[in-house]
């Protein structure tokens, strides 16, 4: 990475935030996180991670908590533990076989529940069934699989028999999945013949077909049949039914080494291939579980608990799966969009299951800004008790919204910060303690260490800005990237000198609260400030006739950037032409942030640029901006949405 920022202040540090919200004196009462844990881990940061570790369920205890080898770690050497396990047959062996562990809503309407002994039923039949196919510990495989209940079997088969598993997001191209099956070597590809999205059946199986032409370690394709729609069969492929409903429903899983690789996650690449995130088990599951508990407040015997992401993403395998089982939760899990068969349609499920937590993305509650407040205030939401936000930086006018519309003013928010390289959440509000701020993700968790320094690795202090590192090992931490231990040691830790660098900047604010600006590869310079987009992008959000806003920083030879903003409007609210809300918007800006942070340019628009998981992909807008060809855009949920956007690009421009 270019060191050509001002080893004075990394980033400036524009935006400011004076709304307070306190837990409520009854949630306090209720909470499962007590400032006595900060205590503790502050007090003994080891000792704190092994008194969590003892929660779960080992076979054999460990004999030394952390191994650190600077940039590798070992935790609770020695140990052996199972996930599968941890997650389930604990469960039923402590009489608790009959608890829900899945609702789960297909989009078209059909559901399933399943209870965590008939989850053990099914998990250790497919985990027979991996065995028969010639599956076994150390090998590698490749899930490719829509949002149904087969997706956390398939995960879980595989921890049970110690397979670590690649789960490739259902959205992907065959020459995505290519790339992934071949990097891991995996012997086996688990699909389905389709999935259901928009109110249709979207074929996922010929993907898969066309990938394994180029994929010589795969020896079979175990299919599920979701859809029923007509499939190409060869010679490889294997229908789940057939040989999983036929197996016993019995398996004694084996235990295996607290760093046993339980699996593999690729994260996208953007000049190179994909990066394979690898992480073990017990340490993994250790802070997993830890935080799931303590920042949902999870009370397992009545909360019903949705986390809305995929299983593809870090998030359902952290926050969907393992954390959520190991706590023996209820969850609900939904195949579809949110705006099928109507835009009401997560409000409906949440009436309909009384979902007390509620986990997703800002983008979605962006999305629900845009349609207007008619579709949540349709539905009975008084069920939930907690909200949460993921993906990313959470826009304070956002955050309020979601407040105040979703969870009726009485919910606590926490913003979480993590990312697939550290496994679990690190940075968030404890509900309960915390006394929060909109768009803040406050501050680290027990047990983790994390300072905002600039470029001479110096921290800046409270009212400074810069970049978050990591200072000291944590449990679910990435144990490298697969097969590429020097490409690891680059990556992550050579900026700052025996710091994890997470690539991300970050604020201090005057009460030393933290602040995520989002990569810092999207921070702007111009004329020699450094402007992080998510901090003029909430100032676009906080005014009223804005949904979305996503900000790029464009070539500009007065000021080496020119700052351009593409914008949704918010439901209801017209776009005359005319310079009228360009300037209106501009000028809120300056008045919030400064003027130096004004837009050059405002585009109205009605999607923004986003992969399938919701994160918008900033260097495609640059590329309009900057009046280039558009790059590659195959990862776009819809790749139309780039035309769109460039035929609308003279009608916004305005200049002061």
């Amino acid at each position: 990475m270019s060191n050509d920022i001002s080893p004075e202040i990394s980033i400036d540090n524009l935006g400011h935030e004076d709304r307070h919200f306190a837990p409520s004196p009854e949630f306090v009462a209720q909470a499962n996180a007590t400032p006595a844990l900060f205590e503790a881990a502050k007090a003994d940061r080891l000792k704190f991670w092994e008194d969590q570790a003892s929660q779960l369920a080992w076979d054999k205890k460990w004999s030394q908590v952390l191994d650190w080898q600077l940039p590798f770690a070992k935790w609770f050497i020695g140990g052996k533990i199972n996930a599968a396990y941890n997650c389930l047959d604990r469960h039923v062996l402590e009489g608790r076989a009959d608890r829900v562990a899945y609702y789960f809503e297909g989009e078209p309407g059909d559901t399933k529940v399943y209870t965590y002994g008939d989850m053990l039923k099914e998990v250790s039949k497919a985990a027979n069934a991996l065995t028969e196919i010639g599956i076994k510990s150390g090998d590698r495989v490749a899930i490719y699989l829509p949002m149904i209940p087969e997706a956390a079997i398939a995960m879980l088969a595989c921890a049970r028999i110690g397979a670590a598993h690649s789960v490739v997001f259902g959205g992907f191209s065959a020459d995505s999945l290519v790339a992934r099956i071949n990097d891991a070597q995996a012997k086996l590809v688990i699909t389905s013949d389709g999935g259901y999205r928009r109110g249709a059946a979207m074929a996922l199986k010929p993907a898969v077909d066309e990938a394994v032409k180029s994929t010589p370690t795969v020896e079979n394709v175990l299919v599920v049949k979701r859809t029923g729609q007509e499939t190409a069969f060869g010679a490889k492929d294997i229908w789940w039914h057939e040989i999983v409903d036929r197996q016993s429903d019995k398996h004694e899983c084996e235990f295996f080494d607290s760093e046993h690789p339980l699996f593999i996650l690729y994260t996208s690449g953007t000049t190179a291939k994909p990066k394979g995130i690898l992480h073990t088990t017990g340490g993994y599951l250790t802070q997993t579980a830890f935080s799931h508990k303590m920042v949902f407040d999870i009370k397992a015997e009545k909360d019903v608990y949705w986390c809305t992401a995929d299983i593809g993403w870090i998030t359902g395998h952290s926050y969907v799966v393992y954390g959520p089982m190991i706590n023996g939760t209820t969850q609900v899990m939904y195949e579809g969009t949110p705006d099928t068969p109507s835009k009401a349609r997560v409000f409906q499920l949440i009436e309909k299951y009384k979902v007390s937590i509620l986990y997703t993305a800002p983008t979605l509650i962006r999305t629900w800004m845009k349609w207007g407040v008619e579709f949540p205030n349709s539905c009975d939401l008084t069920s939930l008790r907690l909200l949460g936000s993921v993906g990313e930086p959470i826009n304070p006018e956002a955050w309020m919204w979601y407040r105040e519309v979703i969870g009726g003013n009485r919910c606590p928010i926490v913003d979480t910060w993590w990312q697939t390289e550290t496994g679990a959440i690190l940075i968030s509000p404890l509900p309960g303690i915390t006394h929060t701020k909109p768009g803040s993700a406050m501050g680290t968790l027990p047990g983790i260490v994390a300072k905002v320094i600039d470029d001479e690795e110096r921290e800046v202090g409270n009212g400074g800005a810069g970049y978050l590192a990591l200072t000291e090992p944590w449990p679910s931490m990435l144990r490298g990237i697969w097969g590429e231990p020097e490409r690891y040691a680059e990556t992550y830790w050579s900026r700052f000198a025996g710091k994890y660098f997470a690539g991300d900047g970050a604020k201090l604010d005057d009460e030393g609260a933290i602040w995520l600006l989002g990569r810092v590869d999207d921070v702007m310079n111009v004329s020699g400030h450094r402007i992080s987009t998510t901090e003029v992008e909430s100032a676009l959000v906080s005014h009223p006739a804005v949904a979305e806003a996503a900000v790029v920083g464009a070539k500009d030879e007065m000021t080496g950037q020119g700052i351009v903003a593409f914008v949704i409007l918010r439901g209801g609210i017209e776009h005359h032409e005319g310079e009228v809300l360009n300037k209106e918007l501009r000028d809120h800006v300056a008045k919030e942030i400064g003027p130096i942070a004004k837009p050059r340019q405002i585009l109205v628009v009605n999607e923004l640029p986003k992969t399938r998981s919701g994160k918008i992909m900033r260097r495609l807008l640059r590329d309009v901006a900057e009046n280039r060809e558009t790059g590659d855009a195959t990862t776009l949920a819809d790749p139309n949405i780039m035309k769109l956007i460039r035929e609308g690009l003279n009608s916004g421009k305005s200049e002061d």
